[in-house]
């Protein structure tokens, strides 16, 4: 056997069984693939000696490593120790069949070794029928002998690009689960019979895999929540992705969520993974999906309901497998009745529905979750601050708590940060002003409160809406965010 190479031509004399045969292949016309970086391990199985010659040849000038093989009984071996990037695989291995279940039986057991294995299926047998049934079964591609040169590149690119990808995610997850690590579990603190009612919920929910709405104001917890019922679920061992779709402009609302590739626009500089492509395996939480537009409304509808998502700037699906936990502070009945949100999109999303109550219809919680803070921003601050006085709890009683227990939060840590004694005193719980007893004789004058109120009755003219509210009050939707969440 020989090998002369001559500019983009190859000519291989291959001596097999007293036969002389004389392939020709052309390296490749095309400027793309001729400029492209070597990478990739590449793994052929065929029992054709002339296919895997004319393969490793054409094949080797763009990759790291080539190894081949006509004995599939060593596929295992190889994924072991040379841990191929692609697989090429005949579905034939024996003379006069052309079932292609030979090819299927090893797929399955390259598949069961590594879930994540990139196989592209060949054989001189090809139809419609046993492509689609290979892609069904878990490969990647599929191609026909004799090959069409730019299309077998094309194919081979195609599948180390995806392998690129995947890498990627890997890593942004390993990333993402080492940030995951440093937080504190979860804890859920209250006593009364509301909340009760939650804890029996979610206990409930800990070996189901269901979509969970939670419904409730800003700042009863609706996050803390879906965290803790992706750590008691199925999935708790992977990735819990937090995506807080009211900060997320409809123009970039298909690039965070689906991911893109380079090129798609001006500044897609380089392939990126989606959020819901990051979170495959795991649990998805959108945060404030009353918030959604409903163009975007139904471009999430068709990701769930599909289990496929599609970057940007490509036409190749990719499957995710994620948990779909929503939360929204709107009335969202309401929503679907004004026509503002997708009937369908709520069916999908609200398999169990968990409504979390205000902290003003929690009765004691208030104080149980007050001393809570009390201790905790005592150690953070370094403070020897025992308990709260009989007036501190009497005080932190009779307010309303728009914000709720987050409200609650910063009440208790600016308290603790104020107070010079074991005892905190009801001069250190500072209330907003508007809650506080005023003198009827004079007009408010106070900006931020009038801007507060305004924005109040805007968001309840427009039933919760907030793109409806911010095009009363005159102002963006992103604007009229941020002034919600500097109040709660």
């Amino acid at each position: 056997m020989f090998i002369y190479a001559h500019n983009r031509f190859v000519f291989a004399l291959v001596s097999q069984k007293k036969n002389l045969y004389l392939c020709c292949r052309t390296y490749c016309s095309s400027n793309y693939f001729m400029h492209m970086n070597k990478s990739g391990k590449i793994l052929i199985i065929d029992d054709n000696e002339d296919v895997l010659f004319a393969l490793n040849a054409l094949l080797l000038p763009y990759v790291e490593k080539i190894k081949v093989s006509t004995t599939p009984e060593k596929i295992e071996h190889y994924q072991k120790t040379f841990q191929p990037d692609i697989l090429f695989l005949d579905m034939n291995f024996r003379k006069d069949v052309v079932s292609g279940n030979e090819g299927f039986y090893w797929l399955e057991k390259i598949l069961k070794a590594d879930s994540k294995a990139i196989v592209i299926m060949m054989t001189a047998y090809a139809d419609t029928e046993k492509a689609v049934q290979a892609i069904k079964a878990g490969a990647t591609d599929f191609i026909s002998k004799p090959w069409e040169k730019e299309k077998l590149l094309a194919t081979l690119f195609s599948a180390l690009k995806l392998k690129e990808s995947r890498q990627e995610v890997d890593t942004l997850k390993m990333k993402v689960q080492s940030l995951n690590e440093g937080i504190e579990y979860p804890e859920i603190i209250g006593e009364s019979e509301a909340m009760t009612e939650v804890f029996s919920i979610i206990e409930k929910l800990a070996d189901t895999e269901a979509n969970i709405l939670i419904l409730g104001e800003n700042g009863t917890g609706k996050d803390l929540i879906a965290r803790i019922i992706h750590l008691n679920s199925p999935r708790s061992q992977n990735l819990f992705i937090n995506i807080d779709l009211g900060t997320i402009p409809d123009n970039l609302f298909e690039s965070e969520l689906f991911g893109y590739e380079k090129g798609a626009f001006t500044d897609a500089k380089k392939d990126k993974a989606g959020r819901m492509e990051i979170a495959s395996g795991g649990t998805l939480f959108l945060d404030e999906i009353g918030n959604l537009s409903l163009p975007m409304q139904a471009k999430l509808l068709t990701a769930i309901e599909k289990k496929v998502i599609t970057r940007l700037g490509s036409n190749k699906t990719i499957p995710i497998d994620i948990r779909i936990i929503t939360a929204t502070n709107n009335d969202i009945y309401e929503s679907v009745d004004n026509g503002t949100f997708r009937q369908d999109l709520l069916y999908r999303i609200n398999t169990i529905e968990i409504h979390i109550p205000p902290l003003r219809e929690r009765g004691e919680d208030v104080v149980i979750l007050a001393e809570h803070f009390l201790k905790k921003f005592s150690q953070k601050y370094k403070k020897n601050i025992e308990k709260l006085s009989r007036n501190a709890k009497s005080k932190i009683m009779d307010y309303h708590w728009p914000g709720n227990v987050r409200e609650l939060q910063n009440v208790m840590e600016r308290g603790v940060i104020l107070s010079s004694e074991r005892t905190l005193q009801a001069e250190n719980i500072i209330l907003k002003s508007k809650d506080n007893k005023k003198n009827k004789d004079n007009e408010n004058l106070n900006l931020e409160e009038i801007e507060r109120e305004v924005i109040q009755k805007a968001m309840k003219r427009s039933a919760g809406n907030m793109n409806k509210a911010a095009e009363l009050l005159g102002i963006s939707w992103y604007t009229l965010y941020r002034k919600i969440k500097k109040d709660e």
